[in-house]
């Protein structure tokens, strides 16, 4: 993998399987990994973000609710907005806001989320 490419991108949930199952059937991810800590809690899960990336779902403390401003979770090419917005939709997912190039939604702990779509040269 090269250095420049995407590695991972973390997102801290109240219950990273119910995260797991709602960025996976939202997303279409597979599941690679579960971590699991000294008391046998599910303390992280690694979901695929393609080839080369990877979405990790990591226990936190944070309580459940809204938030102010948005967590970027993924970043995809712009073709993919419009597929991202139909999947949304069938999950019973609705959009919150939208800009451009970023669609915003609520996460099953409740915290705004933001979907971006961006093209790199």
């Amino acid at each position: 993998m090269s250095p420049n490419r995407l590695h991972h991108v973390a997102l801290r949930v109240a219950d990273p399987l119910r995260s797991a199952r709602f960025y996976g059937a939202l997303l279409g991810l597979r599941e690679l990994a579960v971590h699991h800590g000294p008391q046998g809690a599910v303390r992280a899960v690694w979901l695929a973000l393609g080839e080369e990336a990877v979405l990790m779902l990591e226990h936190s403390l944070r309580p459940p609710g809204a938030t102010d401003g948005s967590a970027h979770v993924l970043v995809l090419a712009c073709d993919e907005l419009a597929a991202a917005e139909q999947r949304l939709a069938a999950a019973g997912v609705p959009v919150i806001d939208r800009s451009e190039f970023t669609l915003y939604f609520h996460d099953p702990d409740g915290h705004r989320v933001g979907l971006s779509a961006y093209r790199f040269a």
